[in-house]
């Protein structure tokens, strides 16, 4: 699979998120990183964070509404590259539905992500859960 359709395929996962599922898209070491917030660091706490957001908000819709990247050489058959994408993550906060403007980095390597950044304003997160 191209690090376009790994990144693809992972953002579809969280719209019926498994956080086992997710997590396995992951490198052992791999970085998780809100900019907002502390990175998580490796698989095992990505996991851990993940199953946290979804019992607190269920799944989310990331609407991606572009997406662009380079891979390694020609003859890289591991599937390596940075992936980037714009997008709108929509998920329900106190029963109000938040539409999130986000920019994602995924760093690919042998078909697992090694890093994944997202860019993005707390304001509309802070609204919600002010709202409950």
């Amino acid at each position: 699979m191209s690090p376009d359709e790994l990144v693809t395929q992972f953002c579809a996962e969280w719209s019926d998120p498994d956080p086992a599922a997710i997590a396995d898209y992951f490198s052992e070491d791999a970085v998780y990183h809100n900019i907002p917030m502390e990175p998580v660091c490796g698989r095992e706490a990505i996991r851990e964070f993940v199953a946290g957001f979804v019992a607190a908000f269920g799944g989310i819709e990331f609407r991606v509404q572009r997406q662009v990247g380079s891979v390694g050489s020609a003859d890289d058959a591991g599937g390596n590259g940075v992936i980037m994408n714009e997008r709108v993550d929509v998920f329900d906060i106190n029963d109000t539905r938040v539409e999130l403007p986000v920019v994602g980095v995924f760093e690919i390597a042998d078909g697992k992500i090694t890093a994944w950044r997202d860019y993005f304003d707390m304001a509309p997160i802070q609204a919600a859960t002010a709202g409950g």
